[in-house]
């Protein structure tokens, strides 16, 4: 997540609550990515440090839990730059410049010179950020699949060019024989399935052979995954995009919740601003006189409803502000409960954390030394398949 700025409900409902189960699920790595705030914000440096620790005291708030992800900061693992270094050289320049949101983020951000080689390659260092860690996974929304797809595109070139390995077949040879004479023979008879025929199930099926065999070692699982497949060795495995259910989260004027719409509800402003933000927010503007008759479809306050209330209420919201039964303040009084009920123990976290910020840092610390230790096995594999490694 990149740090430009306070987080909001959109944020927690958009990504934060799906960060709380992921991190129940699967190793997760989570971090705070300073460099790529600097591809549109490198004119305003002031803004970065203050931003990275507020947005880690936001998540440790919301409940993400050091203890079960990895929390670290972007800058601080020097690999990540070294590994979009190395990954530049095979990059093509066109896969950049169709990234859909290139041309898109230059329309929206037209007051922001973003003719830089560090923007151009943004696209590329996400992808170093996802294959330094040989992420299977990666928790996007629907605007974010292309970006995983062309991780998975240059993992794929990099694999084809520096795959083969001298000797590769005689250590594929060997490997086979040590999966046994009646295993190497189902091995050999599944690959030929599907690199003859295509048969997608004899793949599947022969993937699932080798995750079962105990006497291959982690490099030989690798070559015979890479020859299965006909390509060489997997040195950077292509990660999956895990789609992340979209934000149902509005703002304040019933458009996506966004700072750039200036209708957000920040997860730790004080209790008494959230009030007035939601007493004053618009309605229907049929809705000009208390007896006047409203339509929930055209309320942004009615949206809030459906992320925060029950059916009952619900029901009654939308009979009461159809029949002028209940006025808009009436109707927003559920509403204003509910989000405070759900803001209340996040600005009690969050105040912890801020008056303890060593230990804010050490958790950073820590985590950073976690990633690191990945990342530099990583590279370490990079290099040597690149001809760096003396």
């Amino acid at each position: 997540m990149r740090p430009t700025g306070a987080l909001h409900l959109g944020h927690y409902h958009g990504v934060l609550k799906n960060w709380l189960k992921l991190q129940h699920e699967y190793e997760c790595f989570f971090f705070v990515a300073d460099w790529h705030a600097l591809t549109t914000h490198y004119e305003e440096p002031e803004i970065i440090e203050p931003a990275v620790w507020d947005m880690v005291i936001d998540w440790l708030a919301v409940g993400v839990n050091p203890g079960l992800a990895c929390l670290f900061v972007q800058s601080r693992i020097p690999e990540h730059a070294e590994l979009n270094l190395l990954l530049s050289m095979i990059t093509p320049l066109g896969w950049l410049e169709r990234v859909p949101s290139f041309k898109d983020q230059q329309e929206k951000l037209k007051e922001r010179d973003l003719a830089t080689h560090g923007f151009l390659g943004y696209p590329l260092l996400q992808s170093a950020d996802i294959l330094i860690y040989k992420a299977g996974l990666v928790p996007v929304g629907e605007d974010q699949v292309a970006h995983v797809e062309l991780t998975r595109e240059i993992a794929r070139r990099f694999n084809h060019i520096y795959g083969r390995e001298v000797g590769f077949e005689d250590k594929v040879a060997a490997a086979v024989r040590k999966m046994g004479k009646k295993n190497g023979k189902l091995y050999t008879e599944l690959r030929k399935r599907y690199q003859e025929q295509g048969d997608e199930e004899a793949l599947e099926t022969a993937r699932a052979l080798l995750d079962t065999q105990q006497n291959v070692s982690l490099g030989d699982r690798e070559r015979l995954f890479g020859y299965l497949e006909g390509s060489g060795k997997i040195i950077l495995p292509e990660p999956e995009a895990l789609l992340t259910p979209a934000s149902k989260m509005p703002g304040l004027d019933g458009q996506k919740m966004s700072k750039s719409y200036g209708n957000t509800i920040a997860l730790r402003e004080d209790a008494a601003t959230v009030e007035k933000k939601l007493r004053t927010m618009p309605t229907d503007p049929a809705r000009v006189r208390r007896s006047d008759p409203g339509d929930p479809d055209k309320c942004p306050v009615w949206k809030l409803h459906q992320v925060y209330s029950s059916a009952e209420t619900r029901d009654w919201a939308e009979q009461g502000c159809r029949s002028a039964g209940i006025g808009c303040l009436d109707c927003k009084a559920p509403v204003i409960e509910a989000v405070q009920a759900e803001l209340d123990p996040i600005r009690e976290r969050a105040a912890e954390y801020q008056g303890d910020l060593t230990l804010v840092r050490n958790i950073v610390s820590e985590g950073c030394e976690r990633a690191r230790e990945v990342a530099r096995a990583t590279l370490d594999d990079v290099r040597h398949a690149m001809g760096l490694g003396y």
